[in-house]
Order: C-alpha cells, then structure tokens, then sequence
C-alpha cells in the first residue's frame, strides 16, 4: 500500500502514472478514481497521460515520454513483429499513417475508405474495435488515442530506440520500487512476459534487493522509507494497481469474493479494503454512488464508505 500511494498521497497526475508504470483505463474513469483515490490533482487529465496499449494488451494512461521504454519491452514480439513478413499488413499501415497525416483520425472513416479495396474479412480484422492494425502501430510507437476519452487516434513518434533486454532491468527496479515485495512470477504477469520469457527476469541481476520467504515463495524488495500503517478504510478503483498487478492476489483478495470482484468478463470492480484486505465494492450508477459490503461491517465502517464514496461522486461529475 505505501508503494501504491495508498497509504500516502501524490499530488501529481503524471508521477502517479510514472511511478506505477502507467494506470490502467479498460474504462477511462478508473484513471480519475485511482487518481483521485491517491491524492493526484485530475486538472487537465484527458490529455496530461496517453492512451494506449501496454502490457497484456490492456489500455493504460501512461506518461508520454515513458513510451519508447515501456514499449521496447515487447518489440520483435508475435505482436509487434507485423511489419516483416506481412504484405498486406505493412501496406494497410502505411495507407493508415497516411491518412492521419491528412486529418483521418476514426476507425469508422477507415473502414469506409478501405471497404472499396479489401474485403470484410480483412477490413474487420484490420480495423477492429478490439485493436486491430491501431493496436499494432501503437505497440510500435507510431499512434495512440487522441487524448484519454477519444476513440479516435493520432500519429506519435514514440518509437522504441532500446531492445527489450537494456530496458527490463531498469523497469524490473521501478515494478519493485512500487509494487514490491513481489514475486518473479508477478512481475512477469504484469508486464506480460509469456513462460518462454520469464527467464529474462531470473537473469537478472538481483543482489540489489531484500528478499523475503513467505509459502515458499521469494518476494523482492527494496529498502526505502519506513512505512506507513495500513489504513483501516481504502478505497480502490476499477482494475486498481492493488488488486491487478499481481498473479497472487489472495493476501488482498479473499478467494471467497474474488468472482463479486473480478467478473467473468474481465472486469475489475471498484472495491472497498477494511485493514488491507478487500470487503465490498462500491460504483457510481446514474451519478449515484453504491455502497455494498460482503460481510457485516462495524456501522462507522459503514458510515466512512458511504461518506468516501459519496466525495468521490461529487469529484467525479466535474471530470469525467
């Protein structure tokens, strides 16, 4: 939780996102909630981070200048290596960046000028609402969202200049500086390391850090400020840091309320943690805040939930 700035607060927006290796948008508001849930000032947030495509091939907010790191994790991957090899693909791109340099930003106005040339196979591949060619060239530094709320896209220039083995070192420290004490295999599930890379992380270099035994398993850390004591009442946002960014996430969510958290879908609710461990989830629905424990709670528990909650859908109205 002190990691997470949960347990402690920063103001900015942007050292947020540097500090935990971007914010996790599936939906854009989990970046203001998180946010505002840390302490951050929102001010000017649709266009303060990027979105695009990260790790696991999930959208994050990330800062701008963080790009070429980030993605140089991935680069040469099954992912991003569309542009050797595939006619087709690198054709299509180019006509795409093209385009965007004309003032085309919409994937619907892409499907209309390409449906003369392709046929519906290739149009829905190449330009699914799921990814698709704009997902790739993202993962190539090449675009990204036009600002945290737009479907809509715009070229970048934030191409990888590092290969994936001289950027993991320095992002396996920020992963533990913030999210540690933490596993190997954590760490390979964050940054979406498949079973064929996870030994670029035990290749490591990793003398520097304290380690601790616990069922087992190894857990890394480095030594930094005393910490803080856990809260008694936190909030959390939807796919929030604390719940998302490890493989075993049992010591903070109870197996007996995983699937009221995490839906077969995928999505990550926002939740309620009493002393660290979450208990209930709370939304905003129609601009009215809910508030739902799993277990009985002490009423001024209770109570502190409602009154966070209800903070937290006032600050919201004007932002998101």
């Amino acid at each position: 939780m002190h990691g997470l700035y949960l347990s402690r607060k920063n103001d900015c927006i942007t050292t947020l996102a540097h500090e935990l290796l971007g914010l996790h948008c599936w939906f854009h508001r989990n970046v203001v909630f998180s946010a505002l849930i840390r302490g951050a000032d929102i001010t000017g947030w649709k266009t303060a981070l990027t979105k695009t495509w990260l790790y696991r091939g999930t959208l994050h907010g990330v800062v701008y200048e963080d790009l070429p790191e980030l993605l140089a994790l991935h680069m040469g991957g099954p992912v991003c290596g569309w542009v050797e090899g595939n006619d087709k693909k690198s054709e299509i791109a180019e006509k795409v960046m093209s385009l965007m340099e004309d003032g085309i930003y919409s994937r619907a106005q892409m499907r209309q000028i390409f449906a003369d040339e392709y046929d519906k196979w290739t149009i829905d591949t190449m330009f699914s609402p799921w990814g698709g060619i704009f997902c790739e060239l993202a993962r190539a530094g090449k675009v990204a969202f036009r600002d945290m709320t737009s479907r809509d896209f715009d070229l970048i220039s934030a191409a990888p200049t590092q290969s994936p083995a001289e950027v993991l070192p320095d992002l396996f420290n920020r992963y533990i500086a913030a999210y540690g004490p933490a596993t190997i295999d954590d760490a390979a599930w964050f940054f979406g390391l498949q079973k064929e890379r996870k030994h670029e992380l035990t290749s490591l270099c990793l003398d520097e850090y304290k380690r601790l035994e616990h069922n087992k398993k190894t857990y890394y850390f480095l030594d930094g400020e005393d910490e803080c004591d856990i809260p008694e009442l936190t909030l959390l946002s939807g796919f929030d840091p604390f719940v998302v960014s490890y493989t075993d996430r049992n010591a903070v969510l109870p197996s007996e309320y995983k699937n009221a958290v995490i839906l077969k879908s995928g999505i990550c609710l926002p939740s309620i943690a009493v002393n660290g461990q979450i208990a209930g989830i709370w939304n905003i629905k129609g601009n009215k805040p809910t508030v739902e424990f799993f277990t009985e709670q002490p009423k001024k528990i209770i109570a502190a939930a409602n009154d966070m909650v209800n903070g937290m859908c006032f600050k919201a109205k004007n932002n998101i």
